[in-house]
């Protein structure tokens, strides 16, 4: 799967997020773990405990056929925790089983008080694989090779990204293209060129104001080098036939 472009996606579910009791620490670990190994995010979701809102966005990942997905929260065993049967309804058809090495893990670190409620923390949709929990033993899980979740305490999930990253998505073989330029003009001034450039480079604006001086950062990127360059010298050719200062600017990405 590395061989292709790869979409990755989080899922960060808790309604305590979202009304301040917390604050979240899943996105920005993630993501500098994915931009280290060459990834990027294609979306990340912050959304309530609430299983019909899960399911839509499940599918939604599900429809896309690139699509990587960490989910983080849901997975224990209290009533709230919706993941793994909503998980089961979108990934395997509502098949579940108490998986076996889930079942010895719980019942080896909690002994008798596995029982009657941690042990529910075993019945994941079928043909789950496991994620190491470095602080309790209880497992998170993965389906597909793509579809991961993780408990929502960082201090868990951190160590399961990182395992599963570095078991199946050590590093992108796919190299991306980046130019980025300052021009000293509006965006205004820019857009009929903006207007130039195809939707397969990526291409974004951000304005910047310094004292009465306008100034726009452009940046594309593209996984096409040539293609990349060709559409960069659009702008480089604005900035000369219009008079207008700019600075190329180093980027790493």
């Amino acid at each position: 799967m590395n061989e292709k472009k790869v979409n990755f996606y989080s899922v960060i579910i808790g309604t305590e997020l979202l009304n301040g009791r917390r604050q979240d620490a899943h996105f920005s670990f993630l993501n500098s773990q994915l931009l280290q190994r060459g990834w990027e995010h294609k979306a990340s979701f912050v959304i309530a405990d609430d299983p019909k809102l899960m399911f839509d966005i499940f599918n939604l990942i599900k429809g896309d056929p690139n699509s990587v997905m960490f989910c983080f929260g849901g997975i224990g065993a209290t009533p709230d925790d919706y993941t793994r049967v909503v998980a089961g309804k979108v990934f395997t058809n509502a098949n579940m089983e108490f998986h076996e090495e889930a079942k010895n893990r719980i019942i080896n670190q909690f002994g008798q008080e596995a029982y009657p409620h941690r042990i529910n923390m075993a019945y994941l949709p079928i043909n789950a694989k496991l994620l190491t929990n470095v602080v309790n033993n209880v497992a998170g899980f993965y389906l597909e090779d793509r579809f991961f979740f993780t408990p929502g305490f960082p201090s868990m999930s951190q160590a399961m990204v990182i395992e599963a990253l570095d078991t199946l998505y050590p590093k992108s073989n796919i190299k991306k293209y980046r130019k980025v330029m300052t021009i000293n003009a509006s965006e205004n001034d820019l857009i009929d060129t903006m207007k130039k450039i195809p939707e397969n480079i990526e291409l974004s604006s951000l304005p910047k104001i310094i004292g009465d001086k306008r100034k726009v950062v452009i940046s594309l990127a593209g996984y096409d080098e040539d293609e990349v360059e060709k559409y960069f010298e659009f702008f480089v050719d604005y900035c000369v036939e219009f008079e207008k200062e700019f600075v190329l600017e180093d980027v790493s990405f």
